[in-house]
């Protein structure tokens, strides 16, 4: 079989690397390992995916941060979260932005927005071949060849968008790295990156499934403060949530930590300072001072918590708050303010909700995500070392660096093809 552009992989970098392919008139092939495609996608944002973060793209470099948003800078200013949006509009997806910027479809039903891209490659012509992995990749002269269970396949562009490691259930099971490694990329150590959190404490188990609305985490890594903020839910050996996957993109590169643990804090009421913190608590038990101390509490955090602050501060939940001393007073505010804990690892990469590493971004050109080491090979989403935090950063990082490399590869094979050079 021969093909102009081949694709590996059909999630959201694939996807939108073939529709923007075909619709430049490139004959596009796509192969997915899964019987069905984008199954990673389908998970994405609790079933909900969270498409992008309504924001401008240097604030997007900015909260990726360098090496990696300094490398995606082109490519976000050239498919921005504003071209996300009117992409999907184009598809006849309805998106709805929540206050903090998210972006979900406005049914909140992930399968929307997979359907919408797959319907669209269609419709342009994309060949999808599933249910069969890709072997391995070679290059004779100007012409990959994909080594292909049914048939190998001749195309004179390649495009890797295979995903990392996390959630391997969902076909994510480092093909692209094999598959680079083989053209001589170096694959940056991958890590879990957006995952829950495990701590030296065994006392979250206590609160295991207790959520608490919105906190803020800080640490100290190499005398830099680093800080998130959130929702959170205890766990039976730790603490997840998004603030917790948040922090986790942090911390990875320092765990497990084989010295000590790494330092946390949790300041369980972030709006407040912990003077206004004790000035509220004192005014709720002076209007209610026959109240129980952890009903008091409760009025702050949940029920199930405010019992386990009570017995860490070593006083009574069910005792009067009006008859509690002022120094537990003051010790229960501090306690909720800043309540520490001891992380010593990450959940396995099977449970991260992307992949921290992959192939070294200083071997693929930033404008084209063309590689530097094999001419007419590209590479999109996870499968490089870049990775953002929750929020739709990393969806956006996959449609705008698919769009890149497909733009790319047609631009590259159409160059060459009217100067009749090889391609």
């Amino acid at each position: 079989m021969k093909t102009e552009i081949c694709i590996i992989g059909a999630g959201p970098a694939g996807l939108t690397a073939a529709i923007f392919a075909a619709q430049a008139g490139a004959h596009t092939t796509v192969i997915e390992a899964n019987t069905t495609p984008g199954r990673k996608l389908l998970l994405t944002g609790a079933g909900r995916c969270n498409l992008t973060h309504k924001t401008d793209p240097a604030e997007l470099v900015r909260t990726l941060g360098p090496p990696q948003g300094r490398f995606l800078s082109y490519c976000l200013y050239k498919f921005s979260p504003q071209d996300v949006l009117d992409f999907f509009a184009s598809l006849g997806l309805k998106v709805r932005t929540e206050q903090d910027g998210c972006v979900f479809p406005a049914s909140d039903r992930s399968s929307d927005v997979r359907d919408a891209l797959v319907k669209r490659a269609k419709k342009l012509g994309v060949n999808f071949l599933y249910g069969s992995r890709a072997g391995n990749i070679t290059k004779q002269v100007d012409t990959f060849i994909v080594h292909f269970p049914k048939e190998p396949i001749q195309a004179e562009k390649v495009i890797i968008a295979t995903g990392g490691l996390s959630w391997p259930r969902t076909g994510c099971t480092g093909d692209g790295y094999r598959f680079a490694r083989s053209f001589g990329h170096h694959i940056t150590q991958t890590r879990a990156s957006l995952v829950p959190l495990v701590t030296l404490e065994d006392w979250p188990a206590q609160l295991a499934g207790t959520p608490v609305e919105y906190v803020r985490i800080s640490a100290r890594i190499n005398n830099k403060k680093i800080a998130t903020a959130g929702a959170l839910i205890f766990t039976d050996d730790g603490i997840g949530g998004p603030a917790v996957l948040d922090m986790s993109r942090h911390l990875t590169d320092y765990l497990p930590a084989e010295k000590a643990p790494i330092e946390i804090t949790l300041d369980l009421a972030p709006p407040l300072e912990q003077s206004g913190l004790d000035k509220e608590i004192t005014a709720l038990i002076s209007a209610n001072p026959k109240k129980k101390t952890v009903n008091i509490l409760a009025e702050f955090l949940p029920r199930r918590l405010a019992i386990f602050l009570c017995e860490r501060a070593g006083c009574d939940g069910g005792f009067p708050a009006g008859r509690l001393k002022k120094d537990v007073r003051k010790k229960l505010a501090s306690t909720i303010k800043a309540l520490s804990l001891s992380i010593t690892r990450t959940r396995p990469i099977a449970e991260a909700t992307v992949t921290r590493g992959g192939v070294s971004l200083k071997e693929i050109e930033p404008k084209t995500m063309e590689s530097k080491l094999c001419p007419g090979l590209f590479f999109a989403g996870e499968v490089l070392d870049v990775d953002g935090p929750c929020g739709g950063y990393n969806l956006q990082i996959c449609f705008s660096t698919g769009a890149m490399a497909a733009s790319a590869a047609v631009q590259n094979t159409q160059q060459h093809r009217n100067k009749g050079l090889p391609h």
